[in-house]
C-alpha cells in the first residue's frame, strides 16, 4: 500500500493512542498538517510553540497516553524546546515532529536550517531522522513505543520535502505495549527485611515511582509502624486516606516530614530520585528501591540498592518483615504533622480585610474547587501554595514544574489537560511573572473554547527570586513587575475577567469565577511580602535575612522591612 510520509506518521500516531497534535502550521509541515486535517487526529492551534509543548506534556502526563506536537523548521521547532524539556522531565509520553529544510538545501546554510538532532538528543528518549520515505512507519512506531515505554519525549526529525513523498508501507509495523512486573531477588528481599526488623526508627520516603501502590504502601507502613514522607510529585498518590502521612521534606516541605527523615535510623526510599543530598539523613542506613538501576545511589550513598516495582516489592516485603508494636517514632511524627497543619491553617486565617495572603487565597480555593479538580501551578511560589494548601483526596490531580523548574508552565499545561478532560474543572495557579511570559495563548483558550480557570497570584514581583535574594542577604533587584489589570486584559481577549484586592471580597469572587462556563481569569492582588518559609530556619538564613533588613533600611526601604516582619514573623 502506498501513502504519503505525512499520512503514515499521522496514522501511526493514531494507532499508538494519540488524539491531539499541538503546534503552529506553516512552511515545512504544511503537508503534515493537511494529513492531520483529513484524519481523526485533532490539531490544536496554539499561539506559541512552547505553550504547545507544555500542553502536549500536560495532556500525556495526566492520561498516560501519547500526545503529539509538530513544528516548522528553524524557529518553529526551536520554540518548542523549553516545553519539550519540561514534558520530558515530567515523564510525559510525547512525540515531537521536528521538521527541517528540504534535503537539497541541507548543509548549505539555508535560512532556518538547524541541527535538530543535536538540540533534542538531550531531552528525549528517542531522537531519529527519517532518511527515506519507506522508513516512515517503522521509525514513527519506534518513536511512539519509546515515548510510551520509557515515559518521555520522542523526536522524529523529517525534512519538509520528504513529508509529501510516497512511501511503500508493506510491513505492519505497530507499537507494542508491555507491562512487566520487576522484583528484587530473594536474597535482596531477605536483606531488606532483616534491616527493617533490626531498625528502631524506620521512615518511608516515597516518590512518584510508587504511583499505583497506595494500598500496599499503607499496609507496609502499618505493619512496621513507620511514618510516610512523600516527595512533591507524589502528593496526589500518597496523601489521600493515609493515616501514616507526615508531609514532605526539602525546602518546600514541612517540619514533620523533615524531622521524620532526619531522626530515623533506617530510611527506605521508594521510587524517588529526590535530588537534594542535604535533606537525606546523616547517620541512618538507607535502602533504595527503584525501577531504574541508574538511579540507585545517585543522590546519596545507599547501604542496599535494588531494582523493583514499588508496589510488588512492598507486597513481597510485607510478609517477610516482623510486625512492630512500638509506634513511638510514628506518633512523634504524626504529632508534629498535626502542628504543621495547624500552622498552615493559621497562616491562611483572615487578619486584615484589606490584604490577601496567598495562603488564604489557596485555602479558599481548596474549599470551593470541585472534588475532582485538576490543578497546575507555575514554578515559584504558586507551586508552594499548591503543595502546602491544596488537599489531595484521591480524585484531584496535580502538576507542577518540579524537575525542570520553568516559569509559565501552569496554564499551557492546563490547555492540554482540559482537552483530555473536557468535563472536569481544570485550574491553573499562575504567577504574575509566568502569566506575562506566555500571555498570547490566552487566545487559544478562547479559540478552542476551553473552560480553563486561571488564578493569578499577583504580587507585582518575581516573588520566589525575591525571597532567594533576601535569604542570601542581598537587596532584591530587578524583580519588580509593572503589571496590567489582568482581569480587564482577559476581558479584552474574550475571557471572563475579574480582579480582587480585598480579602472580604475573595470568596464571592472565587465562587463566580469557578461557576463561569467558559475560560475565566481571576487576578488577585496578594501580599508581596509573604516569605515562602522553609520547614526549618537555619541560623545562617536568619543572619542573611537580617542583613537584608539592614541594607534595606540603609537604602530607605524601612516600610518593606516592617511589612516583611509583620506578615511572616509577628503571627
Amino acid at each position: 500500500m502506498s501513502t504519503s510520509v505525512s499520512e503514515t506518521i499521522v496514522d501511526t500516531l493514531l494507532q499508538a493512542g494519540a488524539r491531539r497534535c499541538y503546534g503552529i502550521v506553516g512552511d515545512t509541515i504544511n503537508h503534515f498538517t493537511d494529513a492531520v486535517r483529513r484524519s481523526e487526529l485533532e490539531w490544536v492551534h496554539v499561539r506559541h510553540e512552547e505553550a504547545g509543548g507544555l500542553a502536549a506534556g500536560g495532556e500525556s502526563y495526566m492520561t498516560g497516553e501519547l500526545a503529539a506536537c509538530a513544528g516548522t523548521c528553524g524557529p518553529g521547532s526551536l520554540h518548542f524546546l523549553n516545553g519539550i524539556f519540561e514534558s520530558h522531565r515530567n515523564g510525559a509520553p510525547v512525540v515531537l515532529i521536528a521538521s527541517n529544510v528540504d534535503r537539497s538545501e541541507e548543509g548549505l546554510g539555508f535560512p532556518q536550517e538547524v541541527d535538530q538532532k543535536r538540540l533534542y538528543e538531550q531531552c528525549s528518549v528517542f531522537c531519529e531522522r527519517i532518511a527515506h520515505p519507506d522508513q516512515a512507519r517503522r521509525i514513527a512506531v519506534q518513536a511512539a513505543q519509546a515515548a510510551l515505554a520509557r515515559r518521555g519525549v520522542a523526536v522524529l526529525i523529517v525534512n519538509g520535502d520528504l513529508l509529501q513523498e510516497t512511501c511503500h508501507d508493506a510491513l505492519p509495523w505497530r507499537v507494542n505495549r508491555a507491562a512487566p512486573v520487576t522484583l528484587p531477588s530473594e536474597p535482596e528481599l531477605t536483606a531488606i527485611a532483616e534491616a527493617v526488623d533490626v531498625a528502631a526508627r524506620t521512615t518511608l520516603y516515597v516518590g512518584i515511582g510508587a504511583r499505583g501502590a497506595h494500598d500496599r504502601l499503607i499496609a507496609f507502613a502499618d505493619r512496621i509502624k513507620a511514618p510516610i514522607v512523600h516527595t512533591t510529585r507524589a502528593k496526589e498518590f500518597v496523601e489521600p486516606d493515609n493515616p501514616f502521612n507526615v508531609g514532605m521534606t526539602g525546602i518546600l516541605g514541612n517540619r514533620a516530614g523533615m524531622e521524620a527523615v532526619a531522626d530515623c535510623d533506617l530510611l527506605l526510599t521508594l521510587g524517588t530520585d529526590f535530588a537534594y543530598t542535604q535533606f537525606y539523613p546523616d547517620a541512618a542506613r538507607i535502602i533504595q528501591i527503584d525501577i531504574d538501576p541508574t538511579r540507585l545511589g545517585r543522590r546519596t550513598p545507599v547501604d542496599i540498592g535494588v531494582v523493583g516495582d514499588v508496589g510488588a516489592t512492598l507486597e513481597a516485603l510485607t510478609e517477610r518483615v516482623a510486625p512492630r508494636r512500638d509506634g513511638t517514632h510514628l506518633e512523634r511524627a504524626l504529632d508534629r504533622w498535626r502542628q504543621d497543619q495547624d500552622d498552615y491553617r493559621a497562616r491562611g486565617a483572615v487578619k486584615d480585610p484589606n490584604l490577601v495572603h496567598p495562603q488564604q487565597l489557596t485555602q479558599a480555593l481548596d474549599r470551593l474547587a470541585a472534588p475532582d479538580a485538576i490543578f497546575t501551578a507555575d514554578g515559584g511560589s504558586p507551586m508552594v501554595w499548591l503543595l502546602r494548601h491544596l488537599s489531595a483526596n484521591g480524585q484531584r490531580r496535580f502538576l507542577t514544574s518540579l524537575l525542570h523548574g520553568t516559569m509559565a508552565n501552569a496554564y499551557p499545561q492546563a490547555i492540554g489537560i482540559q482537552k483530555a478532560y473536557p468535563d472536569r474543572q481544570v485550574i491553573a495557579l499562575c504567577g504574575d511573572g509566568g502569566m506575562t511570559m506566555l500571555m498570547g495563548d490566552l487566545l487559544t483558550l478562547v479559540q478552542e473554547r476551553l473552560p480553563v480557570k486561571l488564578l493569578v497570584f499577583n504580587n507585582g514581583s518575581l516573588g520566589f527570586v525575591e525571597m532567594e535574594q533576601r535569604v542570601e542577604g542581598l537587596l532584591d533587584a530587578y524583580t519588580e513587575l509593572k503589571n496590567p489589570d489582568f482581569g480587564k486584559m482577559a476581558e479584552a481577549c474574550g475571557l471572563y475577567g475579574d480582579r480582587v484586592e480585598r480579602a472580604d471580597r475573595l470568596e464571592e469572587a472565587l465562587a463566580s469565577w469557578l461557576a463561569h462556563e467558559g475560560p475565566a481569569l481571576l487576578d488577585v492582588a496578594v501580599n508581596r511580602f509573604e516569605l515562602v518559609m522553609p520547614p526549618k530556619v537555619e541560623a545562617g538564613q536568619v543572619a542573611s535575612t537580617a542583613l537584608f533588613g539592614l541594607k534595606a533600611v540603609l537604602n530607605g526601604r524601612t516600610d518593606e522591612v516592617v511589612d516583611l516582619l509583620k506578615d511572616n514573623f509577628v503571627r
